[in-house]
């Protein structure tokens, strides 16, 4: 079947879901104390649910964004800079009235976990993932030295506000020793060339090539319709990109931050559950992104409060069975919602 969608696109049988991506200004060491725009992209930093930090691999700017000889900056630095802004950041909210609110806890007879996030509202941290992030601690809340708290923020980042290293330019010959060292002193790193990509979606975009964001290769459909610099650009990228890293990065890094980082799954609901349609007749309308472990009735709440107030069951459209209200939902499962 042919899907006609309403909040997507589907391309040769691909379905491309969109997300919200925020780009934020460039950080500069120091911007935890207000240094450059540092209020600003921390402001940012708390609508955001996962973080892609692009740098450049190939190691031609430096921290203040500078052009410099290629392979005379380690991209490392920045990084480790920007871990420790955004850890200070937080360590700024909560450290300076540490004493104060392990004594609220105590006379108020309070969770710790309900006062830490209180202090965080705002910045998308849950109760449940700052007991998490306290128990790799292994040591009681009142026990806490500053170190310590340090440690507990440290890994509520990796809980809460997971991040991945999108490695720029890796294209250049002074990226590929950066992003092996890259790679192995962090986990979620994606060698990308968003200029490749960028001329890619251009030259299938004016019909002179077949490719799809995220493909290993592409295929060019007239070479009369391009001129010999063109070619070359293409095979350039073919041989420095697409052959040694599989694609140009760009799509993997998101396809990573939504489906690993975040373990989200896709979910398609529909009213008719025979046709795979809304009442218009689109076939598969809306895709969802929602939660790895989500049932029935938190889908029918993502689609409207209503929906969810007044859910009875779910119908598994492809088997065309009513599903138990403790089913937890599959990636690519067509789901009808039943209501009162």
């Amino acid at each position: 079947m042919k899907c006609n969608p309403k909040n997507s696109i589907c391309e040769d049988g691909v379905r491309f879901i969109p997300v919200e991506l925020i780009d934020v200004a460039g950080l500069v060491p120091g911007a935890h104390k207000g240094r450059g725009l540092g209020n600003k992209f921390l402001d940012d930093l708390r609508q955001a649910r996962v973080f892609l930090h692009v740098v450049d691999a190939s190691g031609s700017t430096d921290e203040e964004g500078r052009p410099v000889e290629p392979g005379s900056y380690d991209p490392i630095n920045d990084v480790e800079f920007l871990e420790k802004e955004i850890l200070m950041w937080l360590y700024g909210i909560i450290g300076r009235n540490w004493d104060r609110l392990l004594r609220k806890a105590a006379s108020e007879k309070i969770d710790m976990a309900k006062i830490i996030h209180e202090q965080f509202s705002g910045i998308g941290v849950s109760v449940e993932d700052i007991i998490e992030a306290s128990r790799k601690l292994e040591k009681d809340y009142q026990s806490w030295d500053n170190e310590d708290l340090l440690l507990f923020i440290d890994e509520l980042l990796k809980v809460a506000k997971p991040g991945l290293i999108v490695a720029n330019k890796a294209d250049l010959p002074t990226a590929k020793e950066n992003i092996k060292r890259l790679k192995e002193r962090y986990p979620n790193v994606v060698p990308a060339s968003a200029e490749a990509e960028l001329a890619l979606k251009r030259a299938a975009n004016a019909g002179l090539i077949d490719y799809k964001p995220g493909d290993d290769d592409f295929k060019v459909l007239d070479e009369g319709e391009l001129t010999k610099k063109q070619l070359n650009a293409l095979e350039y990228i073919r041989e420095n990109v697409l052959k040694v890293y599989g694609n140009t990065g760009v799509q993997e890094a998101l396809n990573r931050a939504v489906f690993d980082l975040l373990d989200m799954i896709v979910v398609y609901p529909v009213e008719d559950e025979h046709k795979l349609s809304d009442k218009q007749g689109n076939i598969l309308p809306d895709a969802f992104l929602i939660p790895r472990g989500s049932k029935p009735r938190d889908l029918a709440y993502l689609i409207h409060t209503e929906i969810g107030d007044s859910f009875m069951h779910a119908v598994d459209a492809r088997k065309k069975m009513r599903v138990a209200s403790d089913y937890k939902l599959q990636h690519g499962d067509i789901i009808t919602i039943i209501c009162r």
